[in-house]
């Protein structure tokens, strides 16, 4: 697959540049290459980078954060079997437990939310950090949910994170997972309240929980360009009406068609007359 010509691996993470320095120098120049191009389409082109994230796979499957950025492609395509393999891979490799929330949402994806949940209780989520153990509880909440379990997956968000006033990386996310779940179960005006605090820690706009919380007041929004395309739309069909009318009346050949029509109901009169 093509890379540009601006792009020259050099823009990895150091720990990742680190693992690819057990590869020969082209080798390791043209994986960085490929895992830069993975980090920048997944969000705009996950296709795009699950693309380049096979090329990296194909040649250097032995390094682990190419089995990483291999599990992350495919989970944005949601190839949920071929990311929880990919994930299962990168934590032998490296022996973390980083890796945990999204190999349970992964078991989520196939369909087996039981098996999500149980990896919630692992003693591997003690292991985590406190955005792992926050993500870690989105999902068992998540699996609650898939279960028909509305009431478990709000008490599962339930947690000094979700009250700390505080405002972290996930703090909008957690937010909004417990304003979506409190509407699920019809606690509407409890709902609204969580998403307008989703939307007071959502800097970065990760959730869409302005317009959650705008639909549920009422607020309908205009696409101000679709009307502004709409108004010149409406201008041309008037613009071309009336060029078309003024073309009838200046026509020098309809104008020639009617005084003849004129003329002869003329001469047929004055026959009759006579």
């Amino acid at each position: 697959m093509p890379i540009p010509e601006e792009v020259t691996g050099e823009e990895i993470d150091k720990d990742v540049r680190q693992e690819l320095q057990s590869l020969p120098k082209t080798l390791a120049e043209d994986v960085a290459k490929n895992l830069v191009m993975v980090a920048r389409l997944i969000d705009e082109d996950p296709e795009g980078a699950y693309g380049y994230s096979k090329v990296a796979l194909r040649l250097a499957s032995r390094v682990a954060a190419v089995r990483e950025a291999a599990g992350f492609a495919a989970y944005a395509n949601q190839k949920y079997s071929e990311a929880l393999a990919e994930f299962r891979a990168a934590r032998r490799m490296t022996g973390t437990t980083e890796l945990w929330p999204l190999m349970a949402d992964c078991e989520r994806g196939l369909g087996r939310p039981e098996k999500a949940l149980d990896m919630a209780g692992a003693p591997e989520v003690q292991k985590l950090d406190k955005a792992g153990q926050v993500e870690m509880r989105l999902v068992a909440a998540g699996a609650r949910r898939d279960m028909g379990q509305l009431d478990a997956a709000i008490v599962t968000l339930q947690s000094s994170e979700l009250a700390s006033h505080a405002v972290q990386p996930w703090t909008a996310r957690l937010r909004y997972a417990y304003a979506d779940a409190l509407l699920a179960a019809d606690r509407a005006d409890e709902a609204r309240e969580w998403f307008a605090k989703a939307v007071e820690a959502d800097r970065d706009g990760s959730t869409d929980a302005s317009d959650r919380l705008a639909e549920m007041d009422g607020v309908e929004f205009i696409d101000v360009h679709d009307e502004a395309d709409a108004d010149v739309d409406a201008a041309s069909d008037t613009s071309a009406d009336e060029a078309e009318t003024e073309d009838v009346r200046t026509d020098p050949d309809n104008g020639g068609a009617d005084k003849a029509e004129t003329d002869a109901a003329k001469a047929e009169t004055d026959v009759d007359k006579d």
